[in-house]
């Protein structure tokens, strides 16, 4: 598995991540089976976050391994915290109490990375600031980000932030590519060329702030996986086309795909099954040419200016 380097080069990460939104959904021995097939194909970083299972993600994980063990050095931990019940909430006691209840579920000390988890319109920064500095100097949170946050509420935060954000967590798959047409686009009256994220693409990496890609199967907003999916039969096509080539899935194509761009995004993959993947981790071996990406961005309906 290559790895890609976060932090400015703090953090040497594996370039795929296991999303364990849905590990809540296996037995103790099933995320066993899965994480540390995760561990033997190269996969160092394992996303969470407080709502996932209603905690239960969390648990499950650190029961299917040792997380007091040496293993816990090897691993990068993440998680995210700001969705209650109803509302979003981005306040400093509501931060440090999340990241206290991760801290017990996940058996360990500290976390690696803290995210915000969708933004909140009622944050006030210096509130933030000080619930990061807290956790950051109790040794409880190593690195800080956000999800889903455009670049004037990133600036927002930095200006009261010692702890700078190094990843912003976005919705990104081969059709979910707003990011990406609306910087193809520019000065054409259609509808890819609106900028709805503030050019967030190039703002991140202007700034070396990691891009994750969540749901990189998934279109729409959480409507179903594209793959084998009647809805995009150029797009299989194509896909199943190129993965012939390579000798690999189709979803190891999907997630080549993302790699494949130079901001050096990171896909974060929610599979429960070990040997789905493996599979997909066959991505990190995958180089698709220039014309390739360009004949599955295509295909997946998006025209050229």
């Amino acid at each position: 598995m290559k790895k890609i380097h976060i932090a400015n080069g703090n953090i040497s990460a594996s370039e795929i991540a296991l999303g364990c939104m849905r590990i809540n959904s296996l037995s103790t021995s099933e995320a066993s089976v899965l994480i540390n097939t995760a561990i033997e194909e190269g996969i160092n970083f394992f996303d969470h976050a407080d709502i996932y299972g209603g905690g239960k993600s969390e648990k499950i994980f650190a029961d299917a391994i040792d997380m007091k063990s040496s293993i816990r050095e090897k691993i990068i931990i993440q998680t995210k915290c700001g969705i209650r019940d109803g509302y979003f909430d981005f306040s400093k006691q509501h931060i440090i109490d999340s990241i206290e209840g991760s801290l017990t579920r996940l058996n360990t000390d500290y976390i690696d990375i803290m995210l915000l988890h969708r933004p909140d319109t009622l944050m006030e920064p210096e509130e933030v600031a000080e619930a990061f500095s807290k956790l950051h100097s109790s040794g409880k949170v190593k690195y800080f980000g956000v999800c889903n946050q455009n670049p004037m509420q990133i600036e927002l935060l930095n200006k009261y932030l010692n702890n700078k954000i190094i990843i912003n967590q976005l919705q990104l798959s081969i059709t979910n590519t707003g990011m990406i047409d609306s910087g193809m686009n520019v000065n054409m009256q259609i509808d890819p060329s609106i900028n709805r994220d503030g050019s967030i693409l190039e703002y991140c990496r202007l700034k070396d702030i990691t891009i994750q890609a969540w749901s990189p199967f998934q279109y729409g907003f959480f409507e179903g996986v594209f793959l084998n999916n009647d809805k995009f039969p150029e797009l299989n096509n194509k896909i199943n086309e190129i993965a012939a080539t390579k000798g690999v899935t189709n979803s190891a194509i999907a997630i080549a795909w993302i790699l494949r761009h130079p901001a050096k995004i990171h896909p974060l993959v929610g599979t429960t099954n070990a040997k789905r993947l493996v599979d997909i981790c066959k991505a990190s071996q995958v180089e698709l040419t220039r014309q390739e990406w360009y004949e599955i961005y295509r295909a997946a309906g998006n025209k050229l200016p």
